[in-house]
């Protein structure tokens, strides 16, 4: 069964910087979509950054200019950097295959916590 597993998570101060990082069981060549979610405790699920199979690249309006996302297809991983956190930023980050169309795995979250 194919698995994703995020890392990079912890705590940062404010205008900090982290790298996540979600690695795949299995190739990732070939996939519709790969993206980065984030959940903050009473807030909806947003999204915060994806790149399609063509190779564009899209983010949130509060994730442009701070975040980049990229993929490495011989090492089977989706990274995010982060750059100038903010304590807006705290929340869960979980990452999205999109293997065919409309098919998704979800991984299981990594905690980003940014202290003021």
């Amino acid at each position: 069964q194919v698995q994703l597993v995020e890392s990079g998570g912890g705590l940062v101060q404010t205008g900090g910087s982290l790298r996540l990082s979600c690695a795949a069981s299995q190739s990732i060549v070939g996939t519709v979509s790969m993206g980065w979610y984030r959940q903050a405790p009473g807030k909806q699920r947003e999204l915060v950054a994806i790149i399609l199979k063509t190779g564009q690249m899209m983010y949130s309006d509060s994730a442009k200019g701070r975040f980049a996302i990229s993929r490495d297809d011989g090492a089977n991983t989706i990274d995010l950097q982060m750059n100038n956190l903010r304590p807006e930023d705290t929340a869960n980050y979980t990452c999205i295959v999109e293997w065919r169309p409309s098919n998704y795995l979800w991984g299981q979250g990594t905690q980003v916590t940014v202290s003021s």
